[in-house]
């Protein structure tokens, strides 16, 4: 069986050529490796040069299946930039508030190659691929690392019965006697980067890895493996099969970020400037996410007056304070401004609250309605991006 060379970090990894079977074991030596160029580039002293390439138009990268392609079209609708694909069955859309900028619908996985070997300028994908397949590129660069869908976490599973019944952490697992170089720890996964990685640095050993396609979970059970690492969202799953996760067992906390590439941002022209209006748009939408302003009138004396009586109240503070002007009514005696409207912003979780203390301090006519973009002067990930390029 001959040995071929596998992308790992801080340590020399060979996976064995593979039989016909889907299995693949491999033995526990691992080394730092990236992403292969995979289409036809110019490289000038070992990089990409963008500006050699023939195309003009910004790709976005964009998963082609499954919830998280659902929940980044709807984040893109959400922020003003429908995604416009006429038809369905091809790979390649628009995004017609954006110009120049093409949408390709890709595997995740591919997303994140794709954007070392310089066929797509930006994607949107979870951090654990991003992690497993750009593997630390430099290259890469996170412009949104929180985009509020697609929460989950990559973490080491044992059984709760047999010899793990009382292993409850990493340490404990890496202290087993049973593990030897005859007989290791047997690691079904599907993270061959990330697994491997984890566990040297936990100080296992002796491990043997297998990867498999379908559920994970069924691994333990069947004999063909002690552990698996994978994904967790409420870990039913896991507990479902006899499964727990140990302490000091999660590899990465991961949700849907979106990554450049360095090289594109710093030498595609107008590239940066696209960015830019994705970030804002994001972040605006993201962090009126759960808010609601709300409008009340109150009768007073002045607006210094209603104000103290506002703020009084813990939860009437608003972003930065209430804003309170004057309401004018006619009356017998002319038009007069003795009642003040109160405009608020609140979270949702304390929107009732807010609602009660507002009438406590004699607040009336009490309107709500969702949020749907704050801008803020400028956002604090645009000044971090352009930091990161040195700009």
């Amino acid at each position: 069986m001959s040995l071929i060379p596998a992308a790992a970090c801080n340590f020399t990894q060979y996976f064995p050529s593979p039989p016909s079977h889907s299995a693949v074991r491999f033995s526990v030596k691992f080394t730092v490796s990236c992403c292969s160029v995979s289409s036809p580039v110019t490289v000038v002293n070992g990089n990409v040069d963008l500006k050699a390439t023939e195309r003009n138009e910004i790709r976005l990268g964009l998963p082609s299946k499954g919830r998280m392609a659902s929940d980044t079209l709807d984040l893109l609708k959400d922020c003003q930039l429908s995604v416009r694909q006429p038809n369905p069955r091809q790979y390649v859309a628009d995004i017609p508030q954006l110009s120049n900028v093409e949408v390709w619908f890709q595997r995740p996985k591919d997303i994140v190659k794709k954007l070392v070997s310089g066929d797509l300028d930006l994607g949107i994908v979870g951090l654990d691929t991003l992690s497993e397949y750009g593997q630390g590129n430099e290259d890469l660069i996170l412009v949104h690392d929180a985009l509020a869908y697609g929460d989950c976490r990559l973490s080491l599973a044992i059984p709760k019965y047999g010899i793990f019944e009382k292993i409850n952490s990493m340490k404990e697992l890496a202290e087993m006697p049973q593990w030897t170089a005859e007989k290791p720890l047997r690691v079904a996964t599907g993270f061959t980067y990330l697994g491997p990685k984890f566990l040297k640095e936990s100080g296992l050993q002796h491990v043997e890895f297998s990867t498999a396609d379908g559920a994970l979970e069924a691994a333990p059970a069947m004999g063909i493996a002690d552990a698996i690492v994978d994904l967790v969202s409420s870990g039913t799953t896991l507990k479902e099969n006899n499964l727990k996760e140990i302490e000091g067992g999660v590899l990465l906390e991961s949700q849907a970020v979106l990554v450049a590439s360095k090289k594109s941002l710093l030498q595609r022209e107008g590239f940066l400037d696209i960015t830019h209006e994705i970030l804002e748009r994001f972040e605006a939408h993201l962090r009126a996410l759960g808010q609601f302003t709300v409008v009340a009138n109150m009768r007073g004396n002045s607006t210094e007056e209603v104000a103290e009586r506002i703020l009084s109240q813990p939860s009437l503070s608003g972003l930065q304070g209430p804003t309170i002007s004057p309401v004018f009514r006619r009356s017998d005696s002319g038009v007069k401004a003795d009642y003040y409207a109160i405009v608020i912003c609140v979270p949702k979780k304390l929107l009732y609250k807010s609602v009660q203390q507002l009438r406590a301090i004699g607040g009336s006519g009490v309107l709500v309605s969702p949020l749907t973009y704050i801008f803020d002067e400028e956002t604090p990930r645009w000044r971090e991006l352009l930091s990161k390029l040195g700009l």
